[in-house]
């Protein structure tokens, strides 16, 4: 009876959490998950991480836990609008949840620093996302040692340098979404050997500067944003008649190629070109999109006949305006 009452008193001396019998999370974690509370600065929305209850029970504010292997290892972290006291940095003891495959923290103005490098070690990761709060810093090439990793989201933040050049070598990753940092220099050359698997890359509002590696032309991608920044030279690549394209937007930059020689993907719901330097005639294929539902050319130097018919007739003249010399419906007519 003396040794269980010293040992209780020696527990509860160095702060140890006892788990009850029923209680499913592992204590490692639940340790993590109460350091990080902490290193949050006690938040009133993590009021619910309570030591006393069981963090897989399902009350625990952002966190599940694995029911399907019935480990009950924390893997799922999803917190946003956290009331920080201060700005703080992304919690260290994020990195104590090793079974973690889904990590956000989103809408979190006082979550400043960067982002540390020390995330690599999470190996089974598959979705990260640091979005809209205050992370400074570059994006660690460290990111790279994920091979799990699905989708990469650090948009609207305060990110700096250049573009991660290694995370193509990630086998499964299927977008990355960058928009709205601060980002500078070229997109990189190997850019163009992402997976098959890799659909989605959208890098607008930052500051990026140069020409679009050839290499791109290599990707099948749904959806590509790269407006707002100030990139220039040959957007073609990003086109082709044999390609999954859903959507391209190329605004405010200063890209310049001819319009006329693209290929068009039959799926092709948006296309955003823009403020751009682009030339040549509006190609006739446009008229056979089916379901292109956004569509601007404005402030180009596209020149000839606007092509009628199909969902073009559904886009005003604000959609064609200020170009070289590009006419007809629903601008003024051709000049015989």
């Amino acid at each position: 009876m003396k040794q269980l009452l010293l040992l209780l008193i020696i527990l509860t001396t160095h702060n140890f959490i006892i788990p009850s019998h029923s209680e499913k999370c592992n204590p490692d974690d639940k340790n993590a998950l109460l350091q990080i509370k902490k290193q949050f600065g006690n938040p009133t929305k993590l009021s619910s991480w309570n030591p006393t209850t069981d963090c897989c029970n399902g009350t625990w504010e952002g966190v599940s836990c694995d029911t399907d292997t019935q480990t009950y290892r924390v893997n799922d972290l999803d917190l946003f609008d956290l009331d920080l006291p201060q700005p703080l940095p992304i919690p260290p003891s994020i990195i104590n949840l090793p079974f973690l495959f889904y990590l956000s923290l989103s809408r979190i103005p006082n979550l400043v620093g960067t982002i540390p490098s020390s995330i690599s070690s999470l190996s089974k990761l598959r979705y990260l996302y640091f979005s809209h709060s205050n992370i400074s810093g570059e994006i660690p090439n460290t990111l790279s040692q994920i091979k799990t990793l699905v989708t990469l989201d650090f948009s609207y933040n305060k990110l700096t340098g250049p573009l991660p050049n290694t995370i193509s070598s990630l086998p499964n990753l299927v977008g990355i979404t960058f928009d709205g940092n601060q980002l500078t220099g070229a997109i990189p050359e190997s850019y163009g050997s992402f997976s098959s698997l890799f659909t989605s890359m959208t890098l607008s509002r930052n500051k990026l500067s140069g020409k679009i590696p050839a290499s791109l032309a290599n990707l099948n991608l749904a959806f590509v944003d790269l407006s707002r920044n100030a990139l220039e030279g040959d957007a073609s690549v990003l086109f082709g008649s044999n390609k999954n394209t859903q959507k391209i937007v190329l605004a405010m930059n200063s890209f310049s190629f001819d319009i006329g020689k693209v290929g068009l993907s039959q799926n092709l719901n948006g296309l955003d070109l823009r403020n751009n330097k682009i030339y040549g005639m509006l190609p006739e294929g446009l008229t056979e999109l089916k379901f292109l539902h956004t569509f601007n050319v404005s402030y180009n130097n596209l020149c000839g006949e606007i092509p009628q018919g199909g969902n073009l007739k559904r886009f005003d003249e604000y959609c064609y305006s200020h170009n070289k010399c590009l006419c007809g419906s629903p601008l003024p007519a051709c000049k015989t």
